[in-house]
Order: structure tokens, then C-alpha cells, then sequence
């Protein structure tokens, strides 16, 4: 597509590509979200009789999410066909913050019970899109939720990648600080040496943060040479710990705490029953987990820093998150896609041809 925008300047091209969906067991993510909702707690309450407390949990966690999805997925799960769920992580509850916030964390995991594995594709907070609904003719990907709430991040991520979404889950950074002092701290061994707020740590030097000092670790951005990107690597740490911390706590009390710590702090359009039949037929491929990054160009248009993907890298991983579903892949991008991958200041259409 030709570019039109006079008022953009290409800073330089982002980091070398990586090979899509790399198997790395020690990156988790925000799939904290399914594990401790889905496989951690649902997979103890016949042992500890916590039926009941789960259960009003996972009510109030609960928030209707698209009037219509993308498939039917009592169906897709009835079937044991791989499910996708965006994984969003705000920026309120902490630090003094408590408006609608942005979803610095974007994470769509795809998980897949016959091959056993869950698929984990991180998108910068800085990404271009163009968000249904929005007067203006692009964003960053992070004020999607900001705009419009859920479904429109939802929405958003699914013209991207022209993929089905089938369930979100939001947790704001508050919830994170929580969890980390309920399971009593997380252990970590951190890539560089910096200082940040709570954090202060030194490379190579394993240390446990308490959940002040894991949200100031994780929220960490300016200093690392790898920005956003460097960020994700150190969310994907700190939440993969809190998980296993959680999974080897055999304390009731300290299970109570833990469901106490995600109230209120957890949105979600997955009902107790979809965690149940979750936790019972995908549990499986928490045993294996494999992630990627959509690589972005960083470019300023009209003054504002974004991450734009090339055709090639937003077609790759399009097609790497359909094959994880089990969907065709497909030869080239449709017009929305294309819009998001140049960097055109209008957008030449709002139709999208949907491949499902």
C-alpha cells in the first residue's frame, strides 16, 4: 500500500525477528489469569470443599464481553477444538491510579488440548491499529480498552490478527501486587540491574520481590534497552513465578487469600462453568508453553512514538496464531490488516473480510 502521511519519520527497524512461537517453559505471561482462575483453584475445590468460594469468585469476576463472538464457542470447547483468550493487564489499582487506565499487557494466548500447549503472542502497548468506533483514524493498541472497554480491545485485536477471540480476561496491576504478597513473594533473577520505584536489583543477582517491588519490576520501561519488549520478558518472569509459588501452596487459609486478592481486581467473560470445563478438558497443556512477539518498525507519525508491524511480520503471525487454533492459513492480509501494517495516516476502508 502506498504510504500517504508526510508527518512521519522512521526511527529505526526493530529488533532482529525471532522465531515464531519459540518454546521457552520458563515465560508464562499473563496466562496467570487461566491458571489461577482456571487450573490452580478450580483444580482443589473437591479437596478442600472451597466449591462455593470459588464459585462467587468467578461471579464477581464476571463481565459480559462482545453481545456476539466470533464463533460459537460452547461448541469450539464441546469438541475440544483449541480456544483463544486475550489476556489484558491494566494499568489502575496501584500507584495512585484508579481511572479506566490503558492495557500496557496485551496477550493472546491460544490453547490447544491435543498438542498439548499453550500459545503465547505479546503485542506492544504502542502498536498501530485502528479501533472500531473511534473518531480518530488510528491508536495505540493499549487505548483500545480506554475507548470503548473490553469489547472494544477485544474487536481491536481480532481485525488485527484476523483470528476469533473466544474469551478475555483483564487484571489491573493492583491485583498483581496482591497475588504476589498472597503467595508470599516471588524469587526472580533479573536480566539487568536498574532501579525502579519498590525494585531495586541487580543483574544476575536472584532476589525475592514482595508485591510492591514485583509491580514496580514489572511496570519497569524507560530503563531497558529493549523498552516494551524488555518489559514483557520481565512480566512473563515475575507472573510465571507467582504461578508456580501458587500451584506448590497447600495451605487452605492461604488459598482463601489468594481468591481474596483477585476480588475485585478480575474481569472476565469466562462463567465458572467455562472454567470448569477448562480446568477439565485443556488442563493438559499448561505442560508445555510457547511464545512470540509481534515485532514492530518504531516510527513517530505526527509526533507520537508507535510500533508499526510490516506486512510480512502481521501476516506471519496471523497465520502462526490460525494454525494454532486449527484454522487455514491465509496468503495475504485484508484491508484492515493492511491499514495497520503501513504507515497511512487515513484509512483506506473500515471493512475486514473475517476468515473463521
Amino acid at each position: 500500500m502506498q504510504n500517504n502521511n508526510q508527518n512521519f519519520e522512521r526511527v529505526s527497524r526493530s529488533r532482529a525477528s525471532q522465531p515464531h512461537f519459540k518454546k521457552k517453559s520458563h515465560k508464562g505471561a499473563w496466562i496467570t489469569f487461566l491458571v489461577f482462575l482456571v487450573l490452580l483453584v478450580t483444580g482443589l475445590v473437591v479437596a478442600h470443599g472451597i466449591y462455593v468460594n470459588m464459585k462467587n469468585a468467578a461471579d464477581k469476576a464476571y463481565q459480559p464481553g462482545l453481545s456476539t463472538k466470533a464463533r460459537n464457542v460452547s461448541s469450539v470447547i464441546a469438541q475440544n477444538k483449541p480456544v483463544s483468550i486475550l489476556l489484558l493487564g491494566t494499568d489502575t489499582g496501584a500507584l495512585g491510579r484508579h481511572d479506566t487506565g490503558r492495557t500496557d499487557t496485551i496477550i493472546l494466548a491460544t490453547v490447544n488440548p491435543k498438542k498439548k500447549t499453550i500459545y503465547l503472542t505479546s503485542i506492544p502497548r504502542d502498536t498501530k491499529v485502528t479501533v472500531p468506533g473511534d473518531s480518530q483514524p488510528y491508536e495505540k493498541i493499549n487505548a483500545a480498552y480506554t475507548i470503548g472497554g473490553a469489547s472494544s480491545a477485544v474487536q481491536t485485536v481480532q481485525n488485527l490478527l484476523n483470528v476469533p477471540i473466544d474469551f478475555y480476561a483483564i487484571i489491573n496491576m493492583g491485583g498483581l501486587e496482591k497475588m504476589v504478597n498472597a503467595v508470599g513473594g516471588v524469587t526472580v533473577t533479573p536480566p539487568l540491574t536498574f532501579q525502579y520505584g519498590a525494585a531495586n536489583v541487580v543483574k544476575g543477582k536472584t532476589v525475592t520481590l514482595n508485591g510492591a517491588e514485583a509491580l514496580a519490576y514489572s511496570r519497569m520501561r524507560h530503563q531497558d534497552p529493549a523498552g516494551d519488549y524488555g518489559r514483557q520478558v520481565r512480566q512473563r518472569q515475575v507472573l510465571q513465578k507467582l504461578v508456580l509459588k501458587g500451584m506448590n501452596i497447600s495451605s487452605l487459609p492461604r488459598y482463601k487469600e489468594i481468591l481474596s486478592s483477585v476480588s475485585g481486581k478480575l474481569k472476565t467473560d469466562m462463567k465458572f462453568d467455562d472454567m470448569v470445563a477448562l480446568r477439565e478438558r485443556y488442563g493438559v497443556a499448561t505442560h508445555h508453553i510457547k511464545s512470540q512477539t509481534l515485532q514492530g518498525e518504531t516510527a513517530v507519525i505526527d509526533g507520537i512514538d508507535y510500533e508499526v508491524p510490516t506486512q510480512q511480520e502481521l501476516l506471519t503471525i496471523s497465520n502462526s496464531i490460525r494454525s494454532s487454533l486449527g484454522l487455514s492459513t491465509l496468503s495475504s492480509l485484508n484491508q484492515t490488516q493492511d491499514t495497520t501494517s503501513d504507515y497511512s495516516s487515513t484509512t483506506s476502508s473500515t471493512s475486514t473480510q473475517i476468515n473463521y
